[in-house]
């Protein structure tokens, strides 16, 4: 199965979320004011209030504590793919720290207040650089001015190699597409990957190659920074930028193949499985 089969895509129904939650925001406070400041003075003492008014008041707290809430604090999330595996598992429900980063204006995602940069081995939420209307998920593995690189898969960080501990085989079942067969399970190989201090697991598929092919791969910006050869890549981080990547390596279509992540696309850090209906154990798991 090609790389580019799993993308963690965070918002699959390509709805704006944040853009809904902004104009209900607009719109019930907007009447409210209208309300409080104009409709309530002028009605009679005994009037009783319009249907729409109970409703307002109502709706127009919880619409607004909700949009503060996903816009600067905490957004959730529900993991479609297989990409992020064995960290994260198809159907876990994840939360976002949406500041860790600094604060951005909603919306617009437009970054007002700096407070810490991503480091090698965070989970990040990021605006798709092909397609920024999605949010997709991966490893942050090489920082702005880095140098990195995948050889025969084993990952190089500015000349220094990253130790990995193999942890044996590990079955997977990949999940059934719409309309297709069940695929078949595959036999993959699991490490623990030190990165930069940070361990995690990560999956091999031994029959997979170590080039990502020319097919795959996209013309996107700064692609000169990289060189691709029979045995893996090696590139160059552009400043103000970001090289990420999948825990499922073979199956994870990431910067090796749409390229590097703007800073100005970055949502915020995933830091906790809060559910996942097919297996209650990975409730209250950190990554």
């Amino acid at each position: 199965m090609e790389r580019s089969s799993f993308q963690d895509i965070l918002n699959l129904s390509g709805v704006d979320f944040a853009l809904i939650l902004f104009v209900l925001t607009l719109i019930t406070g907007a009447l409210w004011l209208l309300n409080r400041y104009y409709a309530a003075p002028r009605r009679e003492p005994d009037a009783s209030s319009p249907w729409w008014v109970e409703w307002v008041a109502a709706f127009f707290p919880v619409v607004l504590i909700v949009f503060v809430l996903r816009s600067f604090l905490i957004e959730p999330y529900k993991i479609p793919s297989g990409s992020m595996v064995s960290t994260l598992m198809v159907g876990d429900y994840i939360l976002v720290n949406k500041f860790t980063y600094g604060i951005r204006l909603p919306v617009i995602n437009t970054k007002i207040i700096s407070i810490n940069s991503p480091e090698r081995g965070d989970v990040m939420v990021f605006r798709y650089p092909v397609d920024p209307t999605q949010n997709y998920i991966k490893r942050v593995i090489g920082l702005p001015g880095d140098t990195v690189e995948y050889s025969k898969k084993r990952l190089t960080i500015n000349g220094e190699i990253m130790e990995m501990a193999d942890m044996g085989p590990l079955v997977y079942q990949s999940e059934k597409q719409p309309g297709q067969p069940e695929p078949p399970p595959q036999i993959l190989s699991k490490f623990t990957e030190r990165l930069s201090g940070v361990d995690h697991d990560v999956l091999n598929d031994p029959d997979a190659p170590f080039y990502v092919s020319n097919a795959e791969r996209l013309n996107f910006p700064y692609r000169k920074n990289c060189d691709y050869s029979e045995t893996g890549f090696r590139c160059k981080v552009p400043e103000g930028h970001y090289f990420v990547m999948g825990d499922n390596r073979d199956n994870s279509a990431d910067s090796r193949i749409w390229g590097f992540v703007p800073e100005a696309n970055i949502v915020g850090r995933a830091f906790f499985i809060w559910l996942n209906l097919s297996d209650l154990t990975r409730i209250g798991r950190f990554q």
